[in-house]
């Protein structure tokens, strides 16, 4: 590989298990000697973690693309990288719209970037797609934060949901060892990070597919086991997990949740529809009956828990009766947040196929009545925060005030107050709330308390 002068750029779009994907993938080109730069085209080796969950994530990547492709023309030395789940589903495709790539790879390959990219240093043209065992993770992230971390404990999916790629993309459910997981875990801690989000598709699931089961055949490694497996390891203050199944979501985690006092008390269920004959087509698995109970389980529990989610309106077939289900669902559980977005069609799922499709007008319009009320509901929710005292684990310096910082509740929300981020970062400091909006909440730090802490 030549000199040390090579730089490199990564630009990640969608989910947070791209990030990770992105940050190991970083660690790797740092490790071969790379230097990173912010600007792409700067860069001699540009990398694009995709994401294909909806239609424009997609077309940004092409257009980013197009012109580092008329950037080859001028500099033959510029390696071209698409990794993540556009260059899972799109494969060889991809390289037939965008001859000049010199690299398509899956998510599962994140590991290889090293093999893979000295077999394109060597000349060639590299698709690497196929399904793969995923190998235990031994790539150092490069972690773009010093005080939060994603640690993954479960690849892929196994769940068939008619609207989503991600199973056909990410592969098989793959559980990473207890001890894996720990040991990763650990090394954070000694590293000075303070918190960490145990991440997978669909983490409930995890543990289903590693060997070894108790007598009365319950398995040995659920997520909750890992939970209190994990609890304690020495220097990571705050645990926080996502994403959650309904399916699979039980009473005993939440009580894990409530009994360990790391676990932030923040739970992140996607709903995706309030009506149960969408949720049918969907292939969801369950009804908005057994969602409403887990929801109430969680508060029966944990009263003060946040509660985030996610929906999609405008699925093929959807009534205005069975929209209005999904409002009223939204309504009744009053979400802390809630990712929304309009059904789009994705090549390779069955509900791309579907006559029933709805028009772009209906979807946007359902889309922005269900927006307005969830600020109403969050403006509502965020009430209760006024004048509370909460703990903030400072993250950043506002961005648009530097006299502030910024960091999350142990709830995920934002909070912000006056202090200085070279004295405060990656601290824990209790803060009087005195302003509240619907996603944010602003206070005054309590000095006294730091001190007697």
């Amino acid at each position: 590989m030549a000199g040390s002068a090579r730089q490199y750029h990564i630009t990640t779009f969608g989910c947070q298990m791209n990030k990770a994907d992105s940050e190991r993938m970083a660690g790797i080109l740092d490790t071969m000697g790379l230097t990173w730069t912010d600007d792409p085209f700067n860069a001699d080796v540009v990398l694009y973690n995709t994401c294909t969950i909806r239609d424009n994530a997609e077309q940004k990547v092409y257009s980013y693309l197009g012109r580092q492709a008329r950037r080859k023309h001028d500099n033959p030395d510029l390696t071209l990288i698409v990794a993540g789940c556009v260059a899972q589903q799109e494969g060889e495709a991809l390289l037939r719209r965008v001859p000049e790539l010199d690299l398509v790879m899956g998510p599962q390959h994140a590991n290889r970037l090293q093999d893979l990219l000295e077999q394109v240093f060597d000349g060639n043209q590299v698709v690497a797609t196929e399904e793969v065992d995923i190998m235990e993770d031994i790539t150092k992230p490069r972690r773009d934060s010093t005080i939060t971390a994603w640690v993954n404990v479960i690849y892929g999916c196994n769940e068939r949901c008619t609207y989503c790629v991600v199973p056909g993309v990410r592969g098989v459910e793959q559980s990473r060892s207890p001890e894996a997981i720990r040991t990763e875990m650990e090394e954070l801690g000694r590293q000075g990070f303070k918190e960490v989000t145990l991440l997978g598709q669909n983490i409930d699931a995890y543990g289903r597919d590693l060997p070894g089961s108790t007598a009365d055949g319950r398995h040995q490694h659920t997520f909750t086991d890992l939970l209190y497996f994990v609890h304690d390891v020495p220097g990571i203050e705050r645990l926080r997990f996502a994403t959650s199944h309904p399916r699979y979501f039980t009473e005993r985690l939440v009580r894990a949740c409530a009994e360990l006092p790391k676990v932030c008390e923040h739970f992140h269920i996607p709903f995706q529809s309030g009506d149960n004959d969408v949720l049918k087509a969907m292939a969801r698995g369950y009804t908005h009956e057994r969602y409403r109970r887990i929801i109430d389980t969680v508060r029966r529990y944990m009263p003060d828990a946040a509660i985030s989610a996610d929906a999609i309106v405008g699925f093929p077939g959807e009534t205005e009766e069975q929209f209005q289900r999904t409002m009223e669902l939204v309504s009744d559980i009053a979400f802390d947040q809630l990712n929304t977005a309009a059904y789009s069609p994705r090549p390779g799922t069955p509900a791309a196929l579907w006559e029933n499709q709805l028009s772009e007008e209906v979807k946007a319009d359902r889309l922005q009545r269900l927006n307005h009320l969830v600020n109403t509901k969050a403006a509502e929710r965020s009430q209760r925060y006024a004048g509370r005292i909460e703990e903030v684990l400072v993250e950043a310096a506002n961005p648009k005030d530097p006299t502030q910082v910024m960091g999350r509740t142990r709830g995920n929300r934002l909070a912000f107050f006056a202090g200085d981020f070279a004295a405060l970062k990656g601290e824990l400091v209790q803060v009087k709330i005195t302003e509240v909006r619907p996603f944010s909440l602003t206070g005054e730090p309590i000095q006294a308390l730091v001190a007697a802490s």
